[in-house]
């Protein structure tokens, strides 16, 4: 754990947690590590037992753990909280992979069923024969398996008798699923490890059973442990990062085991777990009806076609533009707005063997790239209202969670590393950019330069007779536009120190070469301002951020 920046479980911080839950917590230290990471001399500690983020000055930070609760200070929940809510670039999928996989659920009590009878069904279900060799396969601590749901339910009741608290929340245990890669692991060494994991993450304070499952590809386990300790003094709290951290240990446990362990993706590289069809509108359905009857049946005229469209279930209405409406539809849709290619006169030549038809082919939406924020303080000062500095928060956080992912995904670090990025990126713009100049500036010297070479050849016999003539006055009014552009040709290839010209075809053959080359460049250099660009505004919207959070505290300091 120490390659993620983790303090020790140990460590002792009086602060209160942060209240988020652990799935967004997961997404929250995933986006954010790199953004606090460009923060100077301050490094982002995560403390998983506290269930606390922290900012830890980088001088008193050693190997992950904390040097000086003096020097510790708490990171702003507001931030955590706001981008939970409003990014929805924040929201946690977990990957359907067959390695160790490891969740925490939070068991809760059901409507109509009291706390008894909840345990009994969640634990009975744990330990179903069919699934676990007949009982083969359950382990236990400080319980029995026979018995775990009445124990559970006495741990309860003592706490309520010693305390005199009673319980207000409907958490009756929590569960622990871990999964493994089939084929990689024995019924009987999974469970152990399943023990172990158990044992390790709730340090022998809680009374657990472990139930490995065999009725799946993959072999898995079901922990439960009881929300009330053994001592029957205090509950067990689900604290933030809490999935992270048995996700983390359990992952320790199976390379300790040399088992297999979930590689943590890039953000973009990730899969939903539940893919939802494409939606289908009116208008696509349309299209998909005229295409079936464009292309695999025959119809003799216009007519007959929307004939087809009425047995397809359709509402014709003829008229200077012919409109149809389905079953389900509010309106009527005309052919001439859904598109190239299906318009009354586009279809009629179809009909008539004019023209090919060629089905629409819906493009996938294009991602929007994230744009520089709002300095809400300047609007303000223009004059903007509330409302508009409100919408302007929600919006910077939606572009600051695009601006994370994009550090993320580019592992940049420091502030240090992202001006480096940056002056690379545009210093490849501008040598992209002069190489392109280059070659347009030799290309007009080529076009110049040939148009005189063809002026003089054509000019020579005029200028040569004039010449003879011993520069005639009368032969210059009579041929002047001639001999000017001779003499202008003659004072270019002087100005170019050519003692002998070049010859048209190999002109033609480097400016054919310099233009292939310049349309090959433009692709590479759209690509280096672009990337130029991006980092460009991640740059200005880490700064922009950090200035509007260092603000209110400098304001709080001077008061």
């Amino acid at each position: 754990m120490a390659a993620y920046g983790f303090p020790c479980a140990d460590a002792e911080m009086d602060a209160e947690p942060v209240g988020v839950c652990a799935g967004s917590a997961h997404a929250v230290y995933l986006r954010l590590r790199p953004l606090y990471a460009v923060l100077p001399g301050v490094d982002a500690v995560f403390d998983l037992a506290g269930g606390r983020v922290w900012l830890l000055p980088a001088p008193h930070r050693r190997n992950g753990h904390c040097r000086s609760r003096g020097m510790v200070q708490l990171l702003d929940c507001r931030i955590i909280k706001f981008l939970c809510r409003h990014c929805a670039a924040f929201s946690f999928c977990r990957e359907v992979v067959k390695l160790a996989a490891t969740r925490l659920i939070a068991l809760h009590k059901n409507k109509g069923k009291s706390v008894a009878a909840c345990l009994k069904s969640r634990t009975d279900y744990a330990q179903n024969p069919d699934k676990t060799q007949q009982g083969e396969l359950v382990s236990s601590y400080e319980c029995s398996p026979l018995t775990v749901d009445e124990e559970f339910m006495l741990s309860k009741r003592q706490y309520e008798l010693a305390t005199g608290r009673r319980q207000k929340s409907d958490v009756i245990a929590y569960q622990i699923r871990q999964s493994f890669k089939p084929g990689e692991i024995t019924a009987e060494e999974a469970n152990k490890v399943g023990y172990e994991l158990a044992m390790r993450f709730t340090k022998g304070k809680y009374a657990f059973i472990v139930a490995t499952h065999t009725d799946r590809e993959h072999i898995h386990n079901h922990i439960i442990y009881n929300s009330t300790a053994l001592d029957s003094t205090r509950k067990f709290r689900d604290f933030l990062l809490s999935g992270l951290a048995v996700q983390r240990l359990s992952d320790l446990i199976c390379l300790e085991h040399q088992l297999s362990v979930i590689e943590i993706k890039p953000y973009r590289e990730r899969q939903k777990r539940t893919l939802y069809p494409p939606r289908e509108s009116n208008r696509d359905k349309l299209c998909a009806v005229i295409d079936g009857i464009l292309l695999d049946e025959k119809t003799a005229n216009f007519e007959a076609f929307l004939q087809k469209l009425e047995q397809q279930g359709y509402e014709i209405k003829r008229g200077k533009h012919t409109s149809v409406k389905g079953a389900r539809q509010k309106r009527f849709i005309r052919f001439r707005t859904l598109g190239a290619g299906y318009s009354e006169d586009e279809i009629k030549a179809v009909i008539a063997g004019e023209s090919e038809h060629r089905p629409y082919q819906k493009q996938p939406p294009k991602e929007q790239p994230f744009h520089l924020l709002v300095d809400i303080q300047a609007k303000l000062s223009e004059g903007k209202s509330e409302g508009y500095a409100q919408w302007a928060k929600r919006y910077n956080l939606k572009e600051m969670s695009k601006t994370l992912i994009f550090l993320q995904e580019n592992k940049i670090g420091s502030i240090e590393e992202m001006q480096e990025r940056v002056d690379a990126a545009t210093a490849h713009y501008h040598e992209l950019g002069d190489s392109i100049k280059a070659s347009e500036k030799r290309l007009a010297e080529i076009a110049v330069l040939k148009a005189h070479i063809i002026n003089y050849a054509k000019t020579r016999p005029v200028y040569d007779a004039y010449r003879k003539s011993g520069y005639s006055k009368k032969f210059l009014e009579a041929h002047r536009e001639q001999i000017t552009l001779h003499k202008a040709a003659k004072a270019a290839f002087d100005e170019a120190s050519l003692k002998k010209l070049p010859k048209v075809k190999e002109l033609d053959a480097e400016y054919a070469t310099l233009l292939s080359q310049k349309k090959a460049a433009y692709p590479a250099y759209r690509k280096a301002r672009d990337e130029m660009q991006e980092l460009k505004k991640a740059q200005k919207n880490v700064e922009l951020f950090f200035a509007e959070e260092k603000d209110p505290k400098e304001k709080s300091q001077t008061r």
